[in-house]
């Protein structure tokens, strides 16, 4: 009865939080199901279905697999954000490369090299790619499925989950494969090229490589919490989201702080803190998506969750969505 309940919440995460956000982090990987099919072969269009249907088919079966680990291991198995953003950085090169190729066609749906056309071997190892770039939602999904316990469980919500995205896939998948076809293939080049620098770019804010403020102040201290558990767990005991249940930073004197995770980023994006005191910083939770998961001294909170902070230094301390795609501060003075 669990694992029913949880394919049930995948597939209705999946129906209406999981398709625009996955969609757009993870199509540019369906550029590669494009090189294949000339002008004039009649093969191309038969072609689509089969191609999409290997690409979804890997991809559920890695999700799969991966909610079964989270489930018999727990956190043990989930990579820290470090670790995410150099899969990103790295599937982001991926999309940009396909992208290069399909832009130096000499004719629409045709590519000089043979071997580099997508057929059944390759699609389906595109679409097991896919979970080397989760979307927040995604992220989330992975949360469900290491609170399960299970193998069952878990690999039963991340089916629901794809499951649920699958038809917005297997239609941009579809419309890609068409595209490619016709005189439109080099639009679809370029709009594949913004998407794997803007999947590179994510890797690189999620890593924070470029983006640390001058006079940053670090984190001092360990980071405990109250509310839902991160993927890789953080110290201080967990309570009600929103409640201060001890850990590193509770107690009397200490100052909080609010902030609303909302699908368009974190509000108020910077906020100020008083430096040497205890901080309690309250993530409240407006809307599902890459933002419902906050990474913060190099681990994942899911939210709503109360992160309580040591007494900092006079600097800035910044976080960042599970995806690497919105930033926050904290400015300590």
């Amino acid at each position: 009865m669990q694992a029913i309940t949880l394919l049930a919440s995948g597939l209705a995460a999946g129906l209406v939080a999981g398709t625009a956000s996955c969609t757009a982090v993870q199509g540019g990987l369906l550029v590669g199901l494009t090189s294949g099919g000339c002008d004039g072969d009649e093969r191309g269009p038969s072609r689509d279905p089969v191609l999409v249907g290997w690409f979804l088919v890997g991809r559920l079966v890695s999700y799969a697999a991966a909610g079964a680990l989270l489930g018999l291991a727990g956190s043990a198995v989930s990579l820290p954000p470090q670790a995410r953003a150099l899969l990103l950085v790295a599937a982001g090169v991926a999309v940009i490369t396909y992208a290069i190729r399909l832009l130096r066609r000499r004719q629409p749906g045709c590519e000089a090299p043979r071997r580099a056309r997508a057929g059944p071997r390759s699609a389906p190892l595109l679409g097991a790619a896919t979970i080397l770039i989760p979307c927040g939602v995604t992220l989330g999904m992975e949360m469900v499925a290491v609170s399960s316990g299970s193998p069952l469980g878990g690999a039963a919500v991340m089916t629901g989950f794809v499951l649920g995205t699958a038809p917005a896939f297997a239609l941009l998948g579809w419309v890609l494969r068409r595209v490619s076809r016709t005189r439109l293939a080099r639009l679809a080049g370029v709009a594949a090229l913004a998407a794997g620098l803007w999947t590179v770019g994510s890797g690189v804010s999620l890593g924070g490589w470029l983006a640390a403020p001058a006079g940053s102040a670090g984190l001092a201290g360990s980071v405990g919490l109250a509310g839902p558990a991160g993927l890789a767990g953080l110290a201080g005991s967990a309570g009600p989201a929103g409640s201060a249940s001890g850990g590193a930073g509770s107690g009397q004197g200490a100052h909080t702080v609010t902030v609303w995770a909302t699908r368009d980023g974190y509000r108020p994006q910077i906020v100020t803190a008083r430096a040497g005191v205890p901080v309690e910083i309250v993530f409240k939770l407006a809307d599902q998506g890459c933002t419902s998961t906050v990474t913060i001294a190099g681990q994942d909170v899911a939210l709503p969750a109360t992160v309580h902070l040591p007494p900092q230094r006079p600097g800035s301390l910044r976080y960042v969505c599970g995806m690497g795609m919105y930033t926050g501060y904290i400015n300590f003075s």
